[in-house]
């Protein structure tokens, strides 16, 4: 079933969206961030740090990416999911549902 969302794209068997430049800088920029946190996560390992340290670091990095899934969440449920229910297509909601239980493992 094509996606009626006029953000969504679907092609291939791969579905894409279309951000706007801003969303993908802030996207990014969060991305980064964690990702260097990560690499200092290493250090601390490479370093033999105190175990309690490294955990209070990866429990931030927790923190981040659930952040950063909420707000891409957010993202989708606004745009692709309030468009295909607009034109009448409520399939999403069970992709919905399922991306929701995966994010709550």
């Amino acid at each position: 079933m094509e996606k009626s969302c006029p953000h969504c794209a679907a092609g291939a068997g791969t579905r894409t969206k279309e951000r706007t430049p801003e969303e993908v800088k802030k996207l990014m920029n969060r991305l980064n961030r964690i990702e260097g946190q990560i690499r200092g996560i290493k250090g601390m390992v490479e370093r033999s740090a105190y175990c309690p340290d490294i955990l209070v670091q990866c429990s931030a990095v927790t923190a981040a990416m659930n952040a950063f899934n909420r707000e891409l969440l957010a993202a989708h449920i606004r745009g692709c999911v309030a468009s295909d229910i607009r034109n009448g297509d409520e399939s999403t909601l069970d992709e919905l549902v399922m991306t929701i239980q995966k994010l709550m493992r």
